[in-house]
């Protein structure tokens, strides 16, 4: 799934990064590649997201959440 399909305050690993290698770059040295941690913080009404990696929060435009594959993270009952 998508992150712009996720739902606010749950965790999900990132997959894949299907952006422009330009941008894939600059998440990578920002801390978001693949099979790191990200929690939705907000939902913006134009499609901007708060997300939350490696302990800072980032804001990010809905173009660039459409390319952040990722899987909800499974808590320690399977749930």
């Amino acid at each position: 799934m998508k992150i712009s399909e996720g739902k606010i305050h749950v965790n999900y690993n990132v997959v894949e990064l299907q952006l422009d290698p330009v941008i894939r770059r600059r998440l990578e040295a920002l801390g978001i590649t693949e099979g790191s941690r990200i929690q939705i913080l907000n939902k913006k009404r134009n499609g901007a997201f708060i997300i939350k990696t490696r302990g800072t929060r980032w804001a990010i435009g809905k173009q660039i959440s459409e390319g952040i594959i990722c899987r909800e993270e499974k808590n320690e009952k399977g749930n």
